[in-house]
């Protein structure tokens, strides 16, 4: 069998098709462009598991217009999530799942998880900031060049007002929930790569 020659052996595909949304034959697909050569997103890592470092020199591929690296690290934490300095095929699968196929309910939670950087349970106008910095680095000063400096805080003050519905300085998953729902261009935005795959 082909997945026997990687030195990372993912879970049973029938497992990895029972927890995610993908079907037997996508996973397949997903798998050999994980691990091949030529393929799209882990091109580089054959052993099926890829560390932060690579995570930021593939990711940078896609954005080479503007700064993807601090976007990448705080992508990267989302993806990880048993914490252990990789992304495995089977973290990548779970999160694609999510973003690809998942309910609203399930794409706000794996939001939330990315924008609450230090994992507390709470996003606090700093994190926020933090990643709108990262979003507005990575698309790069030529796609937004009428765009003054203080741009990011400017838009996350607006949109953290709108979201700290009880105005006590953090947002809870509840208010980001709410907040997002409430917002057409988020909902929109939530239903974009549904059916990419």
């Amino acid at each position: 069998m082909e997945m026997a020659t990687v030195r990372h052996r993912p879970e049973a595909l029938e497992l990895l098709e029972a927890q995610s949304k993908f079907t037997k034959k996508e996973l397949q697909i997903l798998y050999r462009g994980f691990k091949n050569p030529g393929a799209a997103f882990f091109q580089e890592c054959p052993s099926g598991v890829v560390n932060e470092e690579t995570f930021k020199e593939i990711y940078s591929q896609f954005f080479p217009q503007g700064d993807s690296t601090t976007y990448a690290h705080f992508l990267f934490n989302a993806f990880d999530t048993d914490h252990n300095g990789s992304v495995s095929f089977e973290d990548f699968v779970m999160g694609l799942s999510i973003l690809l196929r998942g309910t609203v309910q399930e794409k706000l939670n794996w939001a939330f998880n990315l924008y609450d950087i230090n994992k507390d349970g709470y996003i606090t106008k700093e994190e926020m900031l933090d990643i709108m910095k990262a979003i507005y680095d990575m698309m790069g000063k030529c796609t937004y060049p009428v765009l003054k400096e203080d741009a990011p805080r400017q838009h996350v003050e607006t949109f953290f007002q709108k979201m700290d519905k009880n105005k006590d300085g953090v947002v809870t998953i509840d208010e980001f929930i709410e907040s997002c729902q409430k917002d057409e261009n988020i909902m929109r935005s939530m239903q974009l790569f549904e059916n990419v795959i």
